[in-house]
């Protein structure tokens, strides 16, 4: 599975640009600001239906204009497919596969998977658990549809609960009944989707703990620990419990959203303790085991997307990832850096053919065309 081409309008910097993809490496380079990473955003738009960058479609429309529109055309299985892709102000984003638009964006999710490895990635280290919940809830969502259901059913009921709570402070009275409705169907769904996330992170683990043994400088035991309130009690008692809390606070005090990824490297918090490349080799580990799950569920090769790594990389940790691509684990993969000379030093030490575009201003212009193998 592949990416053919691109082609983007009024997407953040680029008023109107078509781009030709190899199915192999595809380099990016131009200064900061030039328009390098939108590129990679753009895919993920394609592969995700949203932005990797900002969550608010209307701001990736180009300044002063009143839509944007990605389009590509995917190779897979050998048959093309073209997604479009449309955002105008104040109206709802149009998806479409081959013209026939998504009744549901869900159903798209996990047809084209990516990974995307950058520097924003150190904020699921430094963040709140709310970032950690969506990248696990994104990668199971990928391919398990009734978890994405239920992920967005409980998002739903839990606004609902919550906007009752508050409703019911404001007006000085307390309905049992009318929580009672939302409560019975928090808790099943909720109980559905500790059991997944607790399915995942079992069968997750052990291949993330692989590819950090492989990235990493030393051998280090990490870990995922999975806190949850579900872990400890029923979602039954923890609703009974937290009562009298829920009525005080307005809002629901029990529950999957409330769970949280604690990273850890030999017992001890990565947050706290880890040192900047320890926390490196495992913001790396991470996003390569999390391209493995999605290659051994969904059965394809996801692009994978690097944004800017090799700049923030030693050397011994980009000599492994070249590794890995020479190896064939990945499929089509797109690389941004701002230095021309370092990215083709570090593909050509590798013996890796690759594509070179220059990046200018929202302009992309391509340097050299590797011929498919």
């Amino acid at each position: 599975m592949h990416l053919k081409n691109l082609h983007l309008v009024n997407f953040k910097n680029y008023e109107d640009s078509e781009i030709s993809l190899s199915k192999g490496i595809n380099c990016f380079v131009g200064n900061n600001g030039a328009g390098k990473t939108n590129i990679l955003d753009a895919v993920h738009y394609l592969s995700i239906c949203k932005s990797y960058m900002n969550s608010i479609d209307s701001q990736n429309i180009r300044f002063d204009q009143a839509f944007f529109m990605i389009q590509g055309n995917w190779i897979k299985e050998d048959v093309k497919v073209n997604i479009h892709c449309a955002v105008k102000a104040g109206a709802k984003k149009v998806f479409r596969r081959n013209k026939q638009e998504y009744e549901k964006l869900a159903d798209h999710i996990g047809q084209f998977p990516a990974v995307m490895i950058s520097p924003y990635d150190k904020d699921l280290i430094s963040e709140g658990s709310e970032l950690r919940r969506r990248w696990m809830d994104g990668i199971i969502s990928q391919f398990d549809r009734k978890y994405l259901q239920a992920i967005q059913k409980y998002s739903k009921v839990l606004a609902q609960r919550n906007a009752l709570l508050k409703n019911m402070a404001e007006h000085r009275m307390f309905d049992q009944e009318s929580i009672d409705v939302w409560d019975e169907q928090m808790i099943v769904l909720g109980n559905d989707i500790h059991a997944k996330r607790k399915e995942f992170l079992a069968e997750f683990i052990p291949v993330f703990q692989k590819h950090y043994d492989a990235i990493g400088t030393v051998e280090e035991e990490v870990h995922l620990v999975y806190r949850s309130q579900l872990n400890e009690d029923s979602f039954e008692n923890l609703i009974v419990k937290n009562r009298h809390k829920d009525a005080q606070t307005r809002y629901s005090n029990a529950g999957t959203h409330k769970d949280d990824l604690v990273f850890e490297i030999k017992g001890h918090s990565v947050k706290k303790f880890g040192s900047q490349g320890q926390q490196k080799s495992f913001i790396i580990a991470l996003r390569l085991a999390q391209y493995e799950w999605l290659k051994n569920h969904l059965g394809v090769l996801p692009v994978l997307l690097l944004d800017d790594i090799f700049d923030k990389l030693d050397h011994s940790r980009v000599e492994r990832l070249m590794h890995l691509v020479s190896d064939n684990f990945f499929g089509q993969v797109l690389v941004t850096d701002t230095d021309a000379e370092r990215v083709q030093k570090i593909f050509a030490d590798s013996n890796l053919d690759f594509n070179l575009f220059e990046v200018n201003g929202g302009s992309v212009k391509e340097l050299n065309y590797v011929e498919e193998k």
